[in-house]
């Protein structure tokens, strides 16, 4: 059997239709699919890191209730501006109360904050060491929010019981258009 030039042309062209096919056509759909496969492992990836974020958005929230209701319960224990006064008074009854003078108060400016102010009143008081602690213990219990900062403690006299203290009581406290809002 003899080829002739026309039956090698045939051949040549039949032998190359798969070779060009690959190039052609397989080559590029396998690095479609290729890059399919991987775009699909990476949103896998993103779908499991969001399931696990989403499963902690039920202990956010329930972490935000909790930390909601403190803030109440924070809030409820500063007084408005109309109680200070009283506040005041309890803190002088509390000095007489446990054997101290009764304190000389000085007031001095509020200080405002970001949903409250705190009223500083500069103190002081004289009496025996056990006496302000009693003092201090009770002021420690009052149900408001208070804070005792630049305490200075001296002796009145030479054996050492007797003291004289100055220090800043700091009160917190909502004022009338704080808590409107």
């Amino acid at each position: 059997m003899r080829f002739t030039t026309r039956e090698l042309i045939l051949f040549l062209a039949v032998l190359m239709v798969p070779i060009v096919s690959y190039f052609v056509v397989f080559k590029p759909q396998s690095a479609n699919i290729e890059q399919a496969k991987s775009e699909i492992q990476h949103k896998r990836e993103m779908l499991s890191t969001l399931r696990t974020e989403t499963a902690r958005n039920e202990d956010l929230k329930k972490a935000n209730a909790e930390i909601g209701e403190r803030i109440i319960e924070m809030e409820s224990l500063l007084p408005s501006d109309k109680e200070i006064d009283q506040i005041v008074r309890q803190v002088s009854a509390l000095a007489v109360e446990s054997g101290l003078t009764p304190p000389t108060l000085k007031s001095a400016k509020p200080v405002a904050a970001a949903r409250f102010r705190e009223q500083p009143l500069e103190m002081s008081t004289s009496g025996n060491f056990e006496g302000f602690y009693e003092f201090l213990l009770a002021l420690e219990r009052l149900p408001r929010l208070t804070r005792i900062v630049d305490m200075v403690l001296t002796d009145s006299n030479s054996d050492g019981v007797e003291v004289d203290a100055e220090f800043t009581l700091s009160i917190y406290f909502q004022s009338d258009e704080g808590s409107a809002s």
